[in-house]
């Protein structure tokens, strides 16, 4: 061919040439595997991201897209190792279902209630056909792992969380509860003394800096969840209550063996952190629809004791300080596979649109006894009780300072100031919940899993509220004392002390060089020379801050000379005057946070200590503190404790507890059991 040919002909190869790599490359592609792997997402084996026990019930599901608008997807199936999976494959179009950005031609192809009993490694497979007769497949992994042959099983898990709580949180709280002389504690905290702790690695699914929601259910689930996810894989789907299914620990043992579930929390019942022991959903804010779950889906669960904040789910829609709606709620189709199979699969409840549902009624008609404040719960007899609700706020709880100040203003015959504004005035702590919790679940023949939740050491961390977050943290110790003394009167029952995360990032600086007459004069001087050079001692000039505490087990005042003083790594901007704030930041949970008096509290961080006219610069925007990816403590008392050594994943916590609770502990090696021990005794 001459030159000029070959010129000529040029264009109309090239074109040719881009046409059959077009024709190559259209193509149906899978664009989501679940559950999640590397083997799917970038093609390595390692690291293994879902592990499930044997018998451990999950969902399958893949995102399928057509190569051309006009294209459908018409068959998918599932294999594993190679085995074609004998179960029905729900197989729905996007339409309007999906995320923005799928295409509406896009389709779900999903199994319920999935579960393998054979230990290791496994492949799962997609494949599927398009209209025109391409095929496409992908796989990923997961892992089944294998429970040890082991000894005494245990009966009763307990599970305190205390939100937010990091080193740091845990060692003001000594240094304000229990004091040092010499460098040496005086009086430790009850989580001290625990026989072991190890350090918890706190990442979500797709981020360094977890939420509480995947924060929590890690340790229940075993799995990985996105943040403000619970129990669910993440999915392309608007609905966030159709996701792939996990099964939680709660569910598991409440199948596998009938044990009954306890959630008690400072938080509003529906927060991240108890919703994250027993409901299924991909928006921690969907309130409707999680507190229905957890009555309707208590047959899946086990759910007996629920303590907390969070009367506003309850309560008709029509009634005042009601949050139910429509939008935060759930219906699963009867006729639609791909929720269906959520009732039909797993046995949930369908749900429905109902928010004028007196839900408040329908637990007590489910034989739930209520209790609406400490009064209440102080005449409720464990004895006569099997299920126990206790909703004491309409949202979150007021902090341990502030009920401990109402409780003290009362007695005194006054106001008690923040909780009669709230409305609440007659509270209990969180010691006091507990109490009544394991009372009603000590009842249980088959046993129990409580989780005890400090909610608040989070909240006001978040708001920078050093005292608030100080006081919380005790109000948990004495929880924690409470549940260790529980455990010590019998020998089945696990113990564990952990935390979601680690909030804002606090750090012990030192101590103030002034009394307290004088920091209120430098408070009134203002500004960062005042403030700062006057106030603050680092190293030998800290000392040691002195608190006395009252009867009640709480500090007579957090406003002491020589005060210990608190910084933040993880800051919004804020004004400090390192005095106790008298009122909470506004909570924007409260129904009536916008109506007089709560409307009247400081709005946030900036519009507090004004009249020290010392600003901090934060290091993140808004008006919050935020979590950390800082590993977090984990301690552990009675049978099983002593495998919660070293620095662990926190989902490797979930198998630790039901290898004790299905096979019983496994010791380290050279470990004598007790009973051994106490044997060989003279």
């Amino acid at each position: 061919m001459h030159v000029f040919e070959m010129n000529t002909y040029r264009p109309a190869l090239a074109a040719l040439a881009a046409l059959t790599a077009l024709c190559a490359q259209a193509a149906p592609t899978v664009t989501r595997l679940t559950p999640p792997s590397e083997l799917f997402s970038s093609g390595q084996a390692a690291p293994v991201i879902a592990r499930f026990l044997p018998g451990q019930r999950f969902d399958l599901q893949a995102t399928l897209r057509p190569d051309a608008a006009d294209k459908q997807i018409v068959s998918a199936s599932f294999t594993l190792d190679g085995k074609a999976i004998v179960a029905p494959v729900a197989l729905k179009n996007c339409e309007a279902l999906c995320l923005k950005g799928v295409p509406s031609n896009a389709a779900l192809a999903t199994v319920r209630a999935f579960s393998v009993d054979a230990p290791g490694m496994h492949t799962l497979r997609v494949n599927a056909t398009q209209s025109d007769g391409q095929t496409v497949s992908a796989q990923g992994n997961f892992e089944v792992v294998a429970l040890a042959p082991g000894g005494q099983k245990v009966k009763n898990i307990i599970i305190l969380l205390g939100d937010g709580m990091g080193a740091a949180q845990r060692t003001a709280a000594r240094i304000v509860a229990g004091g040092y002389a010499q460098g040496k504690v005086i009086a430790p905290l009850a989580m001290d003394s625990f026989p072991v702790t190890g350090m918890v690695k706190t990442a979500s699914l797709n981020s360094i800096v977890t939420d509480s929601a995947p924060g929590m259910t890690a340790y229940v689930s075993g799995n990985k969840n996105n943040n403000n996810e619970e129990g669910v894989f993440p999915d392309d789907t608007t609905d966030p209550f159709d996701n792939p299914r996990i099964e939680y620990l709660s569910e598991y043992l409440h199948r596998t063996q009938g044990k009954a579930l306890g959630l008690v929390t400072t938080a509003d019942v529906f927060d991240a952190t108890p919703a994250g022991n027993a409901v299924h959903t991909s928006s921690r804010g969907a309130g409707t629809g999680i507190v229905d779950q957890y009555l309707d889906d208590r047959g899946l669960t086990g759910l007996s004791v629920l303590m907390g904040g969070g009367r506003k789910w309850f309560l008709p829609a029509s009634t005042p300080g009601s949050a139910r709606g429509d939008r935060t709620d759930y219906a699963f189709s009867g006729t639609d596979a791909h929720t269906a199979d959520i009732v039909k699969r797993w046995g949930a409840a369908p749900g429905s649109l109902d928010k004028d549902r007196n839900l408040l009624a329908d637990f007590q008609a489910a034989g739930f006894a209520y209790t609406p404040d400490k009064s209440t719960l102080d005449t409720i007899d464990p004895s006569k009780t099997e299920r126990l609700l206790g909703l004491f706020a309409l949202s979150n709880m007021n902090v341990a300072l502030d009920k401990i100040d109402g409780r003290r203003a009362k007695a005194q015959g006054q106001n008690g100031r923040v909780v009669d504004d709230y409305g609440f005035p007659d509270q209990p702590m969180l010691d006091e919940m507990a109490a009544k919790a394991l009372a009603v679940l000590d009842r249980q023949k088959n046993g129990f899993v409580l989780m005890i939740e400090g909610a608040s050491i989070d909240k006001q961390a978040h708001a920078m509220d050093t005292e608030r977050w100080m006081l919380d943290t005790i109000e948990f110790d004495r929880a924690v004392a409470l549940a260790k003394t529980y455990a010590q009167s019998r020998s089945d029952t696990l113990v564990i002390i952990t935390a979601d995360h680690e909030c804002a990032g606090v750090a012990l600086i030192g101590g103030s060089r002034v009394n307290d007459a004088r920091l209120q004069a430098l408070v009134r001087e203002g500004g960062g020379t005042a403030m700062r050079n006057e106030v603050v001692g680092v190293y030998e000039q800290a000392g040691f801050p002195k608190y006395k505490i009252a009867a009640d087990g709480y500090p007579q005042t957090t406003d002491i000379d020589n005060r210990m003083l608190v910084g933040y790594g993880a800051n919004a901007d804020r004004m400090e005057d390192f005095r106790t704030n008298p009122l909470p930041s506004q909570d924007s949970q409260q129904p009536f946070a916008k109506q007089a008096p709560l409307s009247t509290y400081p709005a946030g961080p900036m519009a507090r200590d004004l009249e020290g006219k010392y600003m901090i610069t934060g290091q993140v925007p808004g008006d919050s503190a935020t979590h950390t990816a800082t590993d977090i403590p984990l301690s552990a008392f009675g049978p099983g404790a002593y495998s919660f050594t070293g620095v662990i994943d926190n989902t490797d916590v979930f198998f630790k507890l039901a290898q004790a609770a299905t096979r019983g502990i496994v010791l380290p090696p050279g470990m004598v059991p007790a009973t051994v021990r106490a044997a060989k005794k003279p």
